[in-house]
C-alpha cells in the first residue's frame, strides 16, 4: 500500500476577480476580424474561455470528494520585485496602468477586467507560496490553483490568456531567495509554453521540458530543434505531439526523454506547468485521468530521487470544467500517495477481453469446418 503524503493546495479567492466581459464595448472594436467573423456566426453568445468557473469547479470537487492528506491554504500577491525578475519594467508599468480597467491586450486571446491585475498578482504570488512551502519543508508537495494562467506570458508581452508568467516567477524566486541552484520545469499543457521558454532560453540553471500539440496549433512555437542558446543550449527540451497522442505517448516521452535529462541535470526543485487541456474532452489530445495520474507519478519519482520530493504544480490551461476538475483531482490523489494504474493504449484492454471470450470459436477442429 502506498504511503500517504502531505500535500497543500494553495488557493486565493481573489483570482476569481479576473473576469473579462465579452459584452464590454472595448471588445468588438479590438478583436481580430477573423475572430469577430467566427463569433458573429455563432448561435449562442461567446464566453471568454478562461473564466472563474474553471477554478470553482476544481475547488467544489475537492470539497465534495476530499483527499486524505490534502489541505488547503491561502495564497498571496506577488510583489513588483518578484515579478520584475522575469518581466521587463516597461511591461509591468503598462500592465499596472490597467488596474481597475477593461482592455484587450492583443488581437487573439488576452483581455483584462477591473479585477484582473490584482488576480494576476495573486496568481503569481500563490505560485511563490507553493514553492516556499515545499522548499522550506512545510509540506511534501504543493499545487497552486490559480488563474489567469501564465506560461504564454513573455518578458515583455501578455499573451494567450496569460498576464504574468506564474511558474517562471516562482522558479526565479526559488533561485534568487530560496537557495535552489537548478530548477526543472515540466510543462504538459496542450499548448507550448512559449513565454517560459523565452524567459529561460539562455539559462543553464533552469531546464524546461515541454510536451505540447505540434504546430499548426497555438501559439505555433516549440519546435523539436528549439533547444536553447548560449550557456542554456540543451536546457530546453521540446516534444511536439500529434493531435491523436495519448497516455502511452506522453508516458514514453517522460520516461525516455525527461527522466534521463533530469538524471543529468539533478534539479533542486521540480515545477510543473500543469495544464489539463490535453484530455480528450478538451483539446483533441487523448490523455485520460489515469494518464495525468501516471504522469504525476513520473515527476514525483524525479523529485524524490533528486530533490527530497520537492514538487510544486501550478495550474495552467484546461477549459472543459469536468475534465479539468477531475484531472486535478486525479493528480492530487497521486501526490497524496494514492496508487497508480498503468494506462494502456485506448481499447487494448477491451480487445484482450474479446480475444479471451472468443478464443477457440474458430479453431481448426471446430464443427463448423466439417
Amino acid at each position: 500500500m502506498a504511503q500517504q503524503r502531505d500535500v497543500t493546495v494553495f488557493y486565493d479567492e481573489r483570482v476569481l476577480a479576473h473576469h473579462p466581459d465579452t459584452n464590454e464595448e472595448f471588445l468588438p472594436g479590438r478583436l481580430d476580424k477573423r475572430v469577430r467573423s467566427i463569433l458573429s456566426g455563432l448561435t449562442v453568445q461567446w464566453k471568454y474561455p478562461e473564466h472563474p468557473g474553471r477554478i470553482t469547479a476544481i475547488m467544489e470537487l475537492l470539497a465534495r470528494e476530499p483527499i486524505p492528506g490534502v489541505r488547503i491554504e491561502p495564497g498571496k500577491a506577488a510583489t513588483r520585485e518578484q515579478l520584475g525578475r522575469v518581466h521587463a519594467t516597461s511591461f509591468l508599468e503598462h500592465i499596472f496602468s490597467l488596474r481597475n480597467e477593461s482592455a484587450w491586450l492583443d488581437m487573439d486571446t488576452t483581455a483584462v477586467s477591473p479585477g484582473s491585475i490584482e488576480a494576476a498578482e495573486v496568481a503569481a504570488g500563490t505560485a511563490i507560496a507553493a514553492v516556499e512551502a515545499v522548499v522550506e519543508g512545510r509540506t511534501g508537495s504543493a499545487f497552486a490553483v490559480v488563474r489567469p494562467p501564465g506560461h504564454h506570458a513573455e518578458p515583455v508581452r501578455a499573451r494567450g490568456f496569460c498576464l504574468f508568467n506564474n511558474v517562471a516567477v516562482a522558479a526565479a524566486h526559488a533561485q534568487t531567495v530560496l537557495g535552489c541552484e537548478r530548477v526543472l520545469i515540466v510543462d504538459w499543457d496542450a499548448h507550448h509554453g512559449n513565454g517560459t521558454q523565452d524567459i529561460f532560453w539562455a539559462d543553464p540553471d533552469t531546464m524546461f521540458f515541454d510536451m505540447h500539440r505540434a504546430s499548426p496549433f497555438y501559439p505555433g512555437s516549440g519546435s523539436l530543434i528549439d533547444v536553447g542558446a548560449g550557456l542554456g543550449e540543451g536546457a530546453t527540451i521540446n516534444v511536439p505531439m500529434p493531435g491523436g497522442a495519448g497516455d502511452v505517448a506522453y508516458l514514453k516521452a517522460l520516461r525516455e526523454i525527461l527522466v534521463p535529462a533530469a538524471d543529468y541535470f539533478k534539479p533542486d526543485l521540480v515545477l510543473v506547468s500543469a495544464g489539463f487541456d490535453a484530455h480528450w474532452l478538451d483539446m483533441a489530445l487523448n490523455v485520460s485521468y489515469e494518464g495525468f495520474a501516471a504522469m504525476t507519478g513520473v515527476v514525483q519519482q524525479i523529485a524524490d530521487k533528486h530533490c527530497k520530493g520537492r514538487l510544486a504544480m501550478v495550474l495552467e490551461g484546461g477549459y472543459n470544467t469536468e475534465s479539468l476538475s477531475r484531472g486535478v483531482h486525479a493528480v492530487l490523489e497521486v501526490m497524496a500517495g494514492g496508487g497508480l494504474t498503468e494506462p494502456q493504449a485506448c481499447g487494448i484492454a477491451e480487445v484482450d477481453t474479446a480475444i479471451e471470450f472468443h478464443k477457440g470459436a474458430f479453431a481448426a477442429d471446430n464443427p463448423a469446418d466439417e
